[in-house]
This record gives C-alpha cells, sequence and structure tokens, in this order.
C-alpha cells in the first residue's frame, strides 16, 4: 500500500480555492464537450497569436484538447505581417488595395514560400509538441482549394469612373475538395492549411486567410467557423461587445456605421459561411489566453458570435 509521504506540503486555503475553482470548470465544460463531440470547427489563425510565442503555445494545445474530446479541428492560418517582413528583406515592394496584397510573379512566390513554408511546419511542430498529430497542407495539395483569380473594382476619387484593378495573382475559392478533409478527420490527423489556392493552368493564387476559412467552413459543412483577430468581436458604438448576431442584425449594424472598415469583410466571411451550411460563426480575440476553450466551453463565451435569422438562440 502506498502511503502519503510525512514531508508532503500541506495544501493552503488559497491553493485549495484555486484546484476547486479548476475543477468547477472542468465539470461545467462536460454538456459541452458532449455537444460538440464529433462535430467539425474551422478555426481561423493569425493575427498577434500567431506572432505570440506563448500564446501560438497555448493555441496548438486548445487544438489538441478539441481533438481529445471528439472535436474535430481543421485549422487555416494567416501569415500577412511574416510576408511583409520577408518581402522587405528581399526589397521586393508590396502594395495594397482594399486591405487584398498586389501580389505579382515574384511576390506570389514569396507568398508560398512563407506561407507552405516556415509558418506551416511551424503550427504543424507546436500541435505535434502539444502532443496532437498534425498535417501541413497548402490549397494546392490535392487540389484542396481551386480558385479563380479575383478582380477588383475601384472608383477614381477625381473623376467618379469605376475601373477593374488587377491584382495579379490573388484569388477567391472555387471550390474546396472536402473529401480530402474528410479522409484526415478519418485517419485522426489535424489538417493545418496554408491559403494558397490552385487558378486556371496550374497557377498558384494567393488567398485572404479569412475567405479561405470561411470557404472550407461552408465546404464541410462546420458546427463553427472560430475567426481569432486582434479585436474582443463586434463593438457597438459604445465600445461594448457584440455577444450575438443574427444576419439581419449584421447588416442593420453595417447600415448604422456600427460595423466599419476592417471588420466589414470579416462579418461578410461569416455571413457567407452561415449561409453556405456552418451552424454559427463566431469572430473572437486571439490575444485571450485560451479563447478558444472559453468561447466553446463556457456558458456565455468571449467573442461575436454570428448565425441565421431564425431567431433561435444557439447554445454557445
Amino acid at each position: 500500500m502506498v502511503q502519503k509521504s510525512k514531508h508532503k506540503k500541506e495544501m493552503s486555503d488559497a491553493e485549495r480555492a484555486h484546484w476547486l475553482e479548476k475543477a468547477r470548470t472542468l465539470s461545467e465544460a462536460l454538456p459541452y464537450m458532449r455537444t460538440y463531440a464529433g462535430k467539425t470547427f474551422v478555426i481561423k489563425f493569425g493575427g498577434h497569436a500567431m506572432g505570440d510565442p506563448s500564446l501560438a503555445e497555448l493555441f496548438a494545445r486548445d487544438i489538441v484538447l478539441f481533438k481529445q474530446v471528439g472535436i474535430n479541428p481543421i485549422v487555416v492560418h494567416g501569415g500577412g505581417p511574416q510576408i511583409g517582413d520577408m518581402l522587405e528583406r528581399l526589397k521586393i515592394k508590396s502594395s495594397f488595395i482594399d486591405g487584398l496584397r498586389v501580389t505579382d510573379k515574384a511576390t506570389v512566390e514569396i507568398v508560398e514560400m512563407v506561407l507552405a513554408g516556415s509558418i506551416n511546419k511551424q503550427i504543424v511542430a507546436a500541435i505535434s509538441q502539444a502532443g496532437g498529430r498534425a498535417i501541413g497542407l497548402s490549397g494546392k495539395d490535392s487540389n484542396l482549394i481551386l480558385a479563380e483569380k479575383l478582380q477588383r473594382k475601384t472608383r477614381d476619387p477625381d473623376s467618379n469612373i469605376e475601373k477593374v484593378v488587377d491584382l495579379g495573382f490573388v484569388g477567391e475559392p472555387t471550390k474546396i475538395n472536402a473529401e480530402v478533409l474528410a479522409d484526415l478527420a478519418r485517419s485522426n490527423v489535424i489538417p493545418v492549411i496554408a491559403p494558397l489556392g490552385v487558378g486556371p493552368h496550374g497557377t498558384t493564387l494567393n488567398i485572404n486567410a479569412d475567405t479561405a476559412a470561411g470557404a472550407i467552413a461552408a465546404a464541410v459543412k462546420a458546427e463553427r467557423l472560430l475567426m481569432l483577430t486582434d479585436v474582443a468581436g463586434v463593438l457597438d458604438k459604445k465600445g461594448e461587445l457584440i455577444p450575438q448576431m443574427t444576419a439581419s442584425q449584421v447588416q442593420a449594424r453595417k447600415k448604422d456605421k456600427t460595423i466599419h472598415g476592417g471588420m466589414i469583410p470579416k462579418v461578410e466571411t461569416c455571413l457567407a459561411a452561415v449561409r453556405g451550411g456552418v451552424e454559427a460563426a463566431v469572430i473572437l480575440d486571439g490575444r485571450v489566453p485560451h479563447a478558444l476553450l472559453l468561447e466553446i466551453f463556457t456558458k456565455h463565451g468571449v467573442g461575436t458570435l454570428i448565425r441565421d435569422n431564425t431567431g433561435r438562440k444557439r447554445q454557445r
């Protein structure tokens, strides 16, 4: 019979309270684990969380925990700042139109090297280090993401004449090979996807990571699309978090300018995913440690959940 050590330190009241709180949190998470077991989550990983080693480590652990409780996570990552740093080091000039990087042949080669190379493998390594089985992919692998060139219209401020701007090797998804992702799920492997697509004649196209994540979520009919950003979520005019919105409420808040600037394309991506069959999409702050766990396994969540117009509040 194993006996407790005589020298074992007695637990203080503060320590006991701390561990009781942890036990209570685990107990409260159990119903959510049961609800989401067997469901697919698509997680867009980007922003500050990707550049902070400690947050990136916590993100990897959260993804592994999802897998261990029966959730099927699919990670889609960005890499804009890292691409910008590499282009600057190589003295390749780069410009943006409406938030999208104009991508010529030299630039798209660097984009592919950074996204499908260093960033993708760093995330795969972090998930593997946390105890998961991850595999790195780009949209070019097994024609995972078929795409076409994205044409963007802009209006000349002087003449007010609308013209089409060629963004170069920038694309938008036209078809997702969902069967590849289903095969990986059956193999108990976590896919980590770089947002590159296969264009006409096999060309490489750079795709916005939010857009790629939304298209993938719709294709696999995910339970959740989780968009990690550098803000708490969608904020009202007083700067307070809006915890939940329907599609019609999103449109109303766009009209009254509550939703503006860089948040517009994010909510549009969420709406497209929900209309495409995703149960709900959430915009949340990736700078918050364990933001994914707080959103999924607690009663109120931490981000803004966007759903359809049924009026039925979904369980967070």
